[in-house]
Order: C-alpha cells, then sequence, then structure tokens
C-alpha cells in the first residue's frame, strides 16, 4: 500500500474519531478501523445485522453464477489470476465442498452435479477476528466482517482461523491483472489479506451489494434482526441451510436448497 493510501485512511480515522464523518469520501468510511465510532451519513442503507440468503434454484446456469462473480470482482478490483495465487471474493464450488458434514453417498444427483456460490460468510462469532494480531480483520457492530488493509501485515493467522476458506492473499502486486480499474474503490498490494465485505462501502452510498443486484433475485441481503425485513420473510418461507454450524462459529449465509 503506497504512502499516500495510508496517510489518507489515517486522516480519514482521525477524522470519524472527532465527529467528521462528512468531509471523508463515502468509499472509504466502511473501512474505519474498528476503534473509531462514526455516524452513519444520510441515504446509508443501515441494519442491525447484516445476513445473506443464496437461493440455490435459481442459479441453474454457469452464466447465474459468472454474472454474480463479474459484478464482484470488478466492483472491488479483485485481480484475475490463474494458479495458486487466484485471489477470490466469491466463487464456487460443489457440494462435497461446500457442505461436507452434510455429504453422504446417497446424495441426489442434482446435487453432486450443482455449483454453489461462497463467499465470506460473516459469522457472528468470528475466528479470522480473534486470531488478527493487528485488528486488521475486525467486526463492525453491524456483524460485517472488515479487512482494514493499511494495518494488516500479511501473517495470514486469519486464513489459518477462517474454516470457510474465504480469505485470499496477495503474493504478487494485483494491480497488473486487474481488468476495467474501478476508481472509486481501492486496489491492494502485494502482501495483504482481503474478502467479500458485503460490499460495505455500497451500503455507505445507498447501495445494495453488486452481486445482489447482478442476482436477479437469487440472493436476498437484509437485516436479521428486522422481523419485518425480506430477508426474515425468506428464511420463514424456505428451508435453508448453511456451512459448517458443527463449528460454532455461527454463519451468517443461508443457502435454499
Amino acid at each position: 500500500m503506497d504512502n499516500n493510501r495510508r496517510t489518507f485512511l489515517k486522516i480519514a480515522g482521525i477524522s470519524a474519531a472527532l465527529g467528521l464523518s462528512g468531509g471523508i469520501p463515502l468509499s472509504l468510511q466502511a473501512y474505519t478501523p474498528a476503534d473509531v465510532e462514526y455516524v452513519p451519513t444520510k441515504g446509508q442503507i443501515t441494519g442491525k445485522r447484516w445476513g445473506m440468503v443464496i437461493d440455490t434454484r435459481k442459479f441453474t446456469k454457469p452464466e447465474d453464477f459468472q454474472r454474480v462473480i463479474e459484478a464482484c470482482h470488478q466492483t472491488h478490483n479483485v485481480p484475475d489470476i490463474q494458479g495458486n495465487e487466484e485471489i477470490k471474493w466469491i466463487w464456487t464450488d460443489h457440494f462435497e465442498q461446500v457442505f461436507p458434514s452434510s455429504s453422504n453417498p446417497y446424495l441426489a444427483e442434482r446435487y453432486e452435479q450443482q455449483d454453489f456460490l461462497l463467499l465470506c460468510n460473516h459469522c457472528n462469532n468470528p475466528p479470522c477476528v480473534r486470531v488478527c494480531p493487528t485488528k486488521a480483520t475486525f467486526q463492525r457492530a453491524d456483524g460485517i466482517i472488515m479487512m482494514d488493509f493499511h494495518r494488516c501485515i500479511g501473517c495470514r493467522y486469519c486464513m489459518a482461523g477462517c474454516p470457510y476458506g474465504s480469505r485470499s492473499f496477495n503474493f504478487s502486486d494485483p494491480k497488473p491483472y486487474v481488468q476495467n480499474l474501478n476508481p472509486d474503490f481501492p486496489a491492494r498490494m502485494r502482501g495483504v489479506v482481503e474478502k467479500c465485505t458485503f460490499c460495505a462501502a455500497r451500503l455507505e452510498q445507498g447501495q445494495m451489494p453488486a452481486c445482489v443486484e447482478a442476482s436477479n433475485g437469487g440472493l436476498i441481503f437484509g437485516d436479521l434482526s428486522d422481523p419485518d425485513s425480506e430477508i426474515r420473510k425468506v428464511l420463514r418461507e424456505n428451508f435453508t441451510v448453511r456451512r459448517k454450524v458443527e463449528l460454532g462459529t455461527n454463519p451468517c449465509v443461508f443457502y435454499i436448497v
């Protein structure tokens, strides 16, 4: 991360602490460090506990997945790197990898052949936050697990702590691998970890997550603490499962299967 970026984030944090959030670009307020409180801005989408439902019935073709993945990765300048240095915020895998504790030798064929979307589960009890020595990864009051890139020292403890493989490490400078750079979102540097943030920066600007907008109704994002929210309605009306609940992390991404 270049010096200008570090300096700017420091100024943003100090300004927020002084109640000067109105002078901070919206795309950076979401990254205000965990120990600095700021006041939500006008137009911001707020919630007490964000969560997501993935309706797997609406992802039947490769295009359904690709549309969502591209929307996320283009919005966040996720580099397109092939091989073992791949960076991913949202991706797909097979049932036995997504739900290893639910797999069995008599699994319905449609599940064996189906792909499932994967992303950070924004757990209520996130082990990645507990093991981070610098507080670079932290949980906001609304439940979103964030990455403060300027605090990340690249130790990768958070990657070891996450039981879902939801984090990627920049082994190389990612910038040469970013196509159609989005100037409204910061690029990363070599040696930092990154992950899905539930589009916290877009929520600041009154926008829903990019993947949700691109999903044609396949992804439902909302406030789990609001009994009248759409996501709660969907959860009431459908049977859902979560990943690796036996680990006690209490993931907030639900799958309609």
